[in-house]
């Protein structure tokens, strides 16, 4: 038999401390390693496969497009693309969509698009964005410098400038540092996910909209991993009742093809122009094929389902033995536990549940649809190992 953790560690540049599992198949939240052994994924891929393992609806249209063309440059139109950003649009009020490979791209489209904006509105000299401490925006040289977290930044100076770090849900320093720099924009994320999944405040975010507005500053929210339904709404800040003037996201978009998304609103619409932005498999066919797949079923139902899930894993948890406390929204969960997060992962992997960390607690993020009698089974075993 193959030694596949072998051949990775000899040929896989060594960036990621695997679990010791290979997973070769699954289907909805249920997947299977080598040896057949069964667990029930509470991480989906990192918020990614947002309808579970070989969705049916999904593969149907992702096997669909691969038949009629798999790939064509963005020099030419081609209708997934076309029909996606549209469907983003109507769904959210945003105008014009960039469609990019990752999160960290869709957020290096909107902090061009902002800078571009600030300049041609304001002058050369407007580029700083805000962002908060501990937040997390990527992994490129640009992302990381957004990224409010010195550890990510030590070895890989000089950053890309121009970037300061307000603290979270504290106005008053948001509004010290936009006012101190020439400001083009504030980026924030709804909820700190690599951050320790920690929501902001309601108060918080709605005095920061209200500003930025009011001093013509753009606001963007980084939905990467908050978005296409995580959090009982399709997109995070509409749990706030803001309007931002760019947004990003990528995971669970297209269901676990590569695709991400800047979304661009009224002010910035036609901030990016010809030439001013590119990217060879942004809008790739079967990716937005994929992806039109999940997005045209997060309807009402599935987001009063998810919120409902999400209140079911917060009152099965509260209170429970070795939980010390219960952070996030809708189907992104932290949970804080008296053990270390990382021994409660591998005691849930030992006995068929798959989780995640996030700074100090462990993470949940299953699919969307998750059913409920997996959730619960999966639960207990949480329970169990919290203990």
């Amino acid at each position: 038999m193959t030694d596949i953790k072998a051949i990775d560690k000899q040929y896989v540049a060594n960036t990621y401390a695997r679990f010791p599992v290979e997973l070769v198949s699954g289907k909805g939240s249920l997947v299977y390693d080598e040896k057949g052994k069964e667990y029930i994924d509470m991480g989906s891929g990192i918020g990614v496969t947002a309808f579970g393992i070989a969705d049916e609806e999904w593969q149907k249209a992702v096997i669909e497009q691969l038949g009629k063309l798999q790939h064509m440059s963005n020099l030419y139109y081609t209708q997934p693309c076309a029909i996606l950003a549209k469907m983003l649009c109507e769904k959210t009020g945003m105008k014009k969509v960039f469609f990019t490979n990752s999160g960290a791209e869709a957020n290096e489209c909107v902090i061009k698009a902002a800078r571009k904006y600030a300049f041609d509105k304001k002058g050369a000299d407007y580029y700083t964005i805000v962002t908060l401490e501990n937040s997390f925006h990527g992994r490129t040289i640009t992302t990381l410098a957004a990224t409010g977290q010195e550890h990510y930044h030590e070895l890989f100076q000089p950053l890309t400038p121009g970037f300061v770090y307000a603290k979270a849900n504290d106005f008053e320093d948001v509004k010290a540092k936009a006012l101190e720099n020439k400001t083009a924009a504030i980026m924030m994320e709804c909820i700190q996910g690599e951050g320790g999944v920690i929501p902001l405040e309601q108060d918080f975010v709605k005095a920061v909209a209200d500003f930025a507005k009011k001093e013509d500053i753009l606001l963007i929210f980084d939905e990467v991993q908050t978005g296409n339904g995580r959090t009982g709404e399709l997109y995070a800040y509409m749990n706030y009742g803001v309007e931002p003037d760019l947004v990003s996201t990528a995971k669970g978009i297209a269901g676990g093809l590569p695709l991400g998304a800047a979304l661009m609103g009224e002010k910035t619409e036609f901030s990016l122009g010809y030439g001013d932005h590119g990217s060879t498999f942004g809008g790739n066919p079967v990716s937005c094929a994929g992806a039109i797949s999940i997005i045209s079923r997060i309807d009402r139902k599935l987001l009063d389902e998810v919120k409902a899930k999400g209140q079911l894993i917060k009152d099965t948890l509260t209170g429970a033995p070795g939980v010390e406390a219960i952070t996030g929204m809708g189907l992104m969960v932290g949970i804080k536990t008296v053990k270390p997060a990382g021994d409660v992962v591998n005691e849930c992997m030992e006995n068929g549940v798959l989780c995640l960390t996030a700074k100090d607690k462990v993470r949940l993020l299953p699919a969307l649809n998750i059913p409920t009698d997996l959730l619960m089974k999966a639960l207990e075993v949480i329970k169990a190992a919290c203990a």
